[in-house]
């Protein structure tokens, strides 16, 4: 989303509302396993050298279920604040929250990206619905098993060959 510094500084409150693809993140280190195009509205405007743009993006990500992996559907809303500078000497600080503007175009699209990083939970669960529809419940070599079916003690099969040997002793104790 790329934005005129002209159009800002020409209109006291410049607003914008577009839908911009951000789906190149899904390739990032990140948890996202899709995510489209979101929804940003706002307006910017200007006083002296700085550019202040006040953001709302709304979407919808699909994130890894915490106990199930199966997808789950995230819908977010982030408010944001971001504040350029136009001053060509202005020489962006590490802790500064003011971001420096170069040419004549306001490029927001980083910005978008960075926020929708940081919405991103550290854990989404599946509801019950979706985890008996798609959860595997069973593999090569496993099986879910829940508690009540567990109720009848099992023995280990390491243990049944020590079993059955106290077994021959009590019987052979017992003729």
């Amino acid at each position: 989303m790329k934005i005129s510094i002209q159009k800002i500084i020409r209109f006291d409150d410049y607003p914008f509302d577009e839908s911009v693809d951000i789906s190149e993140i899904e390739n990032w280190n990140n948890d996202i396993r899709r995510i489209g195009s979101v929804h940003v509205t706002g307006h910017a405007n200007a006083q002296g050298n700085q550019i202040t743009c006040y953001l709302t993006i709304t979407g919808t990500m699909i994130l890894p279920c915490a106990r199930t992996l199966i997808d789950v559907t995230y819908p977010f809303e982030v408010d944001a604040v971001e504040v350029f500078s136009t001053d060509p000497y202005y020489q962006e600080e590490d802790e500064s929250e003011i971001h420096p503007i170069d040419g004549e175009v306001l490029d927001l699209d980083p910005y978008i990206k960075e926020n929708v990083l940081l919405e991103i939970p550290f854990r989404v669960y599946a509801s019950q619905e979706e985890i008996d529809q798609f959860a595997l419940t069973s593999g090569e070599g496993w099986d879910i098993v829940s508690e009540q079916e567990t109720e009848e003690p099992t023995m280990d099969p390491r243990m049944q060959k020590l079993q059955d040997l106290l077994n021959e002793k009590e019987d052979k104790e017992n003729q």
